[in-house]
């Protein structure tokens, strides 16, 4: 059952497009009229019969199907029938599309029999300017034909069946073996090779417009085996040879497109229209007037399709087909032309489409082509005011390497000699003074009382007494002055000023007291100091971040008056500065294999730096220098310098994390590009494969999307086709000798008799004698050679 017979009007599709009616109905889809309730719009639904969207290749079908049809959206350009939306409803398998208020090529074709050289070219031009929109998007519409190209309402091409001529064309081709397609348009290369190149729709679209000049197509059969192979093997004749009087130029110009070898035709139908706005300046008045009229009865003399939507275009008189300068085509229509009345015998200006003058500055296409005449190439094209959008151009991968900087830090301010210090002075100590004359206070303060009554005897020996009393007392009193004397001398040499020599103060030194630090002073002044107080010293030296070389750094005791001992060997000890200690950075820091290389920050610190400058954020993927190595070190390596100077180093990450990129089924130079974008080191071996074409990528021994890195290996099988053998020439000999010529190489034969088989003998081969075949197709099965007995 087929799509046609489940769908009625009044259906609703996805509670959006409801069927209004059929309008027609083909061996693979349906048509229908509807309308868009969302955005109240008619518009076409075109949905696939039931044999091919739900048969057994439905999934690779539907896929192709959907895949196309994007491919289809995708292209804008007024000459080409928009697709809006597609999808599956109930089984369904649809395509939304315009809705075009007109006719196919076909219906004027029927009506008019044929057409004029400006009809034809312009109607050409405007096929050829959709189609290049199409081939730039990267889509091949493979059956250009006139019940595929519509006039709108207007009198202008639109190109339909965009999205599902290609995947009907492969699901019927894999699943019955018959070319699917309308014979009398089909490219040589399409029929033979099944190969979609914007080539073959140049042939159709040259073989469309041969037809339109000469009433017929200029191959013709009674059958389609017979008409493809006339296709194949013989060459278009020139529309001269019917349209006698026709300009030889736009004879050259048809015979390009229609050429049967793919070299000689434009390589796309952008070049195509170039060439035919080339042509259009070369032609005069009489070559544009151009019509070829077929022998007709006596009923049809006075017939004229006066509703036909290519006879409401305005006209323009022949006097004014004049060629423009710098490769514009037609003089273009004025206003008082434009209300002038048809006239059927007045020769039209030709629409030539520019596709550049079309687009507007944002790269939008007019939506529809106005209805006034337009020139060739250069003059703009007047547009409405509905724009779609053009797709933007792929721009090339490009590398742009951006500087790794860091930020500089300010360094701190450093004073190692900021701790406080109390001062001591031993000049406030009291001072003891001794005096001999306070030891005998106590006998001036009590005197001895002598009775006058007293006998001699008592008076003599009372004398006596205080004669030795009075020795007493001074020997007493010298003893205790000279203990007094011992007691204080011992004081003073080992615990008074005698016991140490003070500090003294530099000359250079500028301080307000005496409890500050001796440093930052010219040594040799100090020295002289020293020896003339005769303090004993010693000197050493270390470095320093503030005190220039050769200067005193430090003294122990540090402070002006601080106390040396003059008892056991005291002696001052000078400390005099160095200056700032330096650091060298490793000549060898850079070689990841050293052993400064391997570990760089520590090798700096071991060197003597305190001053490393590193920021993990800004290091570094590098394929060449292992994570942690060095990328970049400032100063060199090598340079002496400062301990505490900035040293700026920038580490390598190591090669960068990849994923191994998709190149099966890809060409060998498309996989060189992504293994090279991914830094993959890659060896190339070759095998022969039946389903791979050649130079094609057959697999990888990485799956991919498998996480790499730069740098690694990866092993890529290119095919080298299938096996393939030079065909004999078998022409001429019987057919069970041919069969067995044929079928000893590992090849099937094939045997047609469209006249029927009497003599038994091959009059044709395909493919010819010479001609170098695979042994087996795709599916792996033997290659099927034609052979073609009377």
């Amino acid at each position: 059952m087929t799509e046609a017979t489940q769908v009625q009007p009044g259906m609703c599709i996805e509670n959006r497009y409801r069927i209004v009616r059929k309008i027609a109905e083909g061996g693979m889809a349906t048509v229908y009229q509807a309308q868009d309730e969302r955005l109240s719009r008619p518009v076409a639904i075109k949905i696939m019969h039931t044999q091919l969207a739900q048969g057994v290749h439905r999934q690779q079908f539907i896929a192709r199907f959907r895949r196309e049809a994007t491919s289809a959206a995708a292209i804008a350009n007024p000459h080409i029938v928009q697709v809006y939306d597609t999808g599956e409803y109930d089984g369904l398998d649809y395509l939304v599309m315009e809705y075009v208020h007109g006719v196919n090529l076909r219906y004027e074709m029927n009506m008019q029999g044929t057409f004029s050289v400006k009809d034809t070219l312009r109607l050409l031009a405007e096929t050829l300017d959709g189609l290049a929109s199409a081939h730039q998007a990267g889509v091949v519409h493979r059956d250009i034909k006139p019940e595929n190209i519509l006039i709108n309402s207007r009198g202008h091409v639109q190109i339909t069946d965009f999205g599902l001529a290609r995947a009907i064309s492969q699901a019927t081709l894999s699943s019955t073996g018959l070319l699917l397609g309308t014979a009398a348009y089909l490219a040589p290369e399409l029929i033979e090779h099944n190969l979609a190149t914007p080539q073959g729709d140049l042939y159709s679209a040259g073989m469309m417009a041969w037809e339109m000049l000469a009433g017929r197509v200029p191959f013709t059969a009674d059958n389609p085996v017979t008409l493809v192979f006339k296709h194949v093997h013989e060459n278009t004749p020139s529309i001269s040879t019917v349209c006698s009087g026709i300009s030889e130029k736009v004879a050259h110009f048809i015979a390009k497109l229609t050429a049967r070898d793919t070299n000689e035709r434009p390589k796309d139908a952008s070049e195509a229209l170039a060439q035919l706005r080339s042509l259009s300046t070369q032609l005069s008045a009489e070559d544009w007037q151009y019509k070829y009229v077929e022998p007709q009865g006596p009923e049809d003399a006075d017939f004229v399709e006066s509703g036909s939507p290519l006879n409401k275009l305005y006209t323009t008189p022949a006097d004014n087909l004049s060629p423009l300068n710098e490769g514009d085509g037609l003089l273009q229509k004025t206003a008082q032309q434009e209300t002038a009345t048809d006239d059927l015998d007045a020769t039209r200006a030709i629409a030539m489409p520019d596709t550049h003058a079309a687009r507007n500055q944002d790269g939008a296409y007019a939506a529809d082509t106005p209805e006034i005449a337009q020139p060739f190439a250069n003059t703009p094209t007047i547009a409405t005011d509905t724009k779609i959008t053009a797709p933007s151009p792929q721009d090339a991968d490009s590398y742009s390497t951006k500087l790794m900087a860091w930020d500089d830090p300010s360094n701190e301010a450093y004073n190692p000699h900021n701790n406080p210090l109390e001062a001591f002075d031993d000049s406030n100590l009291p001072t003891v003074a001794l005096d001999a004359r306070n030891l005998n206070q106590n006998k001036k303060t009590a005197p001895a009382t002598i009775s006058p009554e007293a006998s001699p005897h008592t008076r003599e020996s009372s004398s006596r007494k205080g004669a030795r009393n009075k020795l007493f007392i001074i020997t007493g009193s010298i003893t205790v002055a000279a203990l007094a004397v011992i007691g204080i001398g011992g004081y003073w040499y080992f615990f008074g000023p005698g016991s140490y020599w003070s500090l003294p103060k530099p000359e250079d030194l500028h301080c307000i007291n005496q409890s500050c630090k001796v440093t930052d002073v010219d040594w040799q002044r100090y020295e002289s100091t020293l020896k003339v107080a005769g303090i004993p010293y010693t000197v050493s030296k270390d470095y320093s971040d503030t005190v220039t070389a050769g200067k005193v750094l430090a003294t122990e005791p540090d402070v002006v008056g601080g106390h040396i001992s003059k008892h056991n060997n005291g002696r001052l000890r000078v400390i005099l500065s160095l200056g700032i200690r330096k650091a060298t950075i490793p000549e060898d820091i850079t070689n990841p294999h050293s052993a400064h290389g391997k570990k760089p920050l520590q090798a700096l610190r071991k060197a003597g730096f305190n001053h490393i400058i590193h920021r993990s954020s800004l290091d570094v993927y590098s394929i060449d220098v292992p994570a942690g190595s060095v990328i970049d070190i400032s100063p060199k390596p090598g340079t002496r310098m400062n301990y505490n100077s900035e040293v700026s180093v920038l580490l390598s990450k190591g090669p960068m994390p990849v994923k191994m990129p998709d190149i099966i089924n890809h060409t060998k130079d498309e996989a060189d590009a992504a293994l090279n974008d991914a830094k993959l080191n890659v060896t190339y071996e070759e095998e022969n494969s039946d389903t791979v074409p050649k130079g094609k990528i057959i697999s990888a021994s990485v799956e991919t999307g498998s996480a790499m890195h730069w740098g690694d290996s990866v092993k890529v099988t290119v095919s080298r086709g299938p096996k393939t053998v030079i065909l004999p020439n078998v022409c001429g000999k019987n057919t069970t000798e041919a069969r067995s010529v044929i079928e000893a190489l590992g090849l099937q034969v094939k045997v047609s008799a469209p006249l029927g088989d009497y003599m038994h003998v091959v009059r044709f081969q395909s493919p010819g004698a010479g001609n170098e075949v695979p042994l087996k197709d795709a599916q792996g099965r033997p290659t099927v050679i034609t052979l073609t007995v009377i």
